[in-house]
């Protein structure tokens, strides 16, 4: 197989050996997959991958065919069209995968949406829900709306019934964003004019969360899940004291199997039936070869996209 590795922060296309899966596991042969900050931070040398994950070959989600399935893996399974999040080793010809982290692809969906949907709707989805439990009705602030995870976060928010006000860096996407699901879409200077918020996602970090704090309703859940615009902040322990807010943060690659099978099995359950109709859409900003990975990874450090940056995978 062909796989992007990381050498001393330089990147190159490798040839290795094609895994073979193990008891519970498959092999999918893929034909998409994405750029998050985390392979950013790998390539780095800053976010190890986890135990059991390739250590030099990034990303953390892919799409394809399932091409080989190890032991007590039905072997109907075969062919089968599926994506899904992994510790590491997506940006490559061939994955392997335990095979509960599956999610299956709609036949609609081409393989550069479907190789950016499982980490940005599954994070998006946790976060929501099982970290902020949301309710319908309620006011949910998004920041970093613009990117990735965040155009999946208004679209999950809008189908389960939040009233989404999204934050942006400048102007620039307000309209797509509206479009997604966001009822009202402000640029970051604009956050103190926002109403009071019951669930804050917090994709920016210190930057967004300093205005933030200060529009949190009674009961509000904070959920911190990005911190690009730093991870140090002054904190008003008497407003969340008045308020009764909840602070949280999460992660997902460090998870568990066990952990990441209960997230995924519950997105799994929401999210697949509006994907499947068409109702959940993977923003793309452009999508690379997987031998254009170095320009690929370019881009995506420039500010002012709208989601995702994929890699298109030739088999």
């Amino acid at each position: 197989m062909l796989a992007v590795v990381i050498n001393e922060g330089d990147l190159t296309l490798v040839e290795r050996p094609t895994p073979v899966p193990g008891p519970l596991e498959v092999v999918i042969e893929v034909h998409g997959a994405a750029l998050n900050a985390a392979d950013l931070l790998q390539r780095r040398g800053l976010y190890p991958a986890p135990p059991g994950w390739p250590s030099d070959v990034p990303g953390l989600e892919m799409a394809g065919v399932i091409s080989q399935v190890g032991a007590d893996v039905d072997e109907s399974r075969i062919g089968q069209r599926v994506c899904a999040i992994v510790g590491a080793g997506a940006q490559a010809t061939h994955c392997v995968v335990p095979v509960e982290h599956l999610l299956a692809v709609p036949d609609h969906a081409n393989w550069d949406q479907a190789g950016g949907f499982a980490e940005a709707f599954v994070t998006a989805h946790d976060a929501l829900v099982s970290q902020g439990h949301l309710e319908p009705g309620e006011r949910v602030l998004i920041s970093g709306a613009a990117g990735g995870v965040g155009t999946a976060a208004v679209q999950v928010a809008h189908a389960l019934g939040g009233r989404v006000t999204a934050v942006t860096r400048t102007s620039e996407h307000h309209d797509a964003l509206r479009r997604l699901g966001a009822e009202q879409v402000v640029t970051i200077d604009q956050v103190g004019e926002v109403g009071p918020v019951d669930v804050l996602i917090e994709l920016v970090g210190a930057a967004h969360l300093a205005k933030a704090q200060r529009v949190l309703a009674p009961r509000s859940r904070v959920v911190v899940i990005g911190v690009s615009g730093g991870s140090r902040v002054e904190l008003d322990l008497l407003s969340v004291m008045q308020h009764r807010a909840h602070l949280t943060g999460s992660t997902m690659r460090s998870r568990s199997r066990e952990e990441k099978a209960g997230v995924i099995d519950a997105a799994r359950s929401a999210l697949l039936p509006l994907w499947d109709r068409g109702e959940l859409h993977v923003a793309i900003a452009r999508t690379y070869d997987l031998t254009d990975v170095v320009d690929a990874y370019e881009f995506f450090e420039h500010e002012g996209k709208l989601g995702k940056v994929t890699l298109h995978v030739d088999q």
